[in-house]
């Protein structure tokens, strides 16, 4: 009797969860076919900055599905849930201003070393 009670307290100590069949073949198969989706959408093209964005978001669709339900998140307690989407904002906060600071200083970049352009600020080089 002691061995089923200790059984039985084991199974409830609310630490694991088994996803069935149909939710991990689901979301496989819903993986797959995003996949196939993004390979397809780089096939066409709606320019560079449209492209990255389609990517992008079905990059954040799979990853969605992945700690969901591959990683057990949906079924995890809702401060870890409030962790993961807070490490995630703030990921996307550092990236958004690195990306705002990046026009700021395209024309300093010396794409053509033969022909570097003018510094915009100190002495002009002088010819010959």
């Amino acid at each position: 009797m002691a061995n089923a009670d200790h059984a039985h307290d084991h199974d409830e100590h609310g630490i694991s969860h088994v996803a069935s069949m149909k939710v991990l073949l689901g979301t496989g198969g819903s993986l797959l076919f995003l996949t196939i989706v993004t390979v397809l959408a780089t096939k066409v093209d709606f320019g560079a900055n449209i492209n990255l964005a389609i990517a992008m978001f079905i990059a954040v669709i799979k990853a969605t599905l992945v700690v969901l339900f591959f990683m057990h998140l949906k079924y995890d307690k809702i401060f870890h849930t409030v962790v993961f989407v807070s490490a995630l904002l703030a990921a996307a906060l550092f990236i958004g201003f690195t990306l705002m600071d990046t026009g700021q200083y395209q024309q300093t970049n010396i794409w053509d070393p033969d022909h570097p352009p003018a510094a915009p600020i100190g002495p002009r080089p002088t010819a010959g």
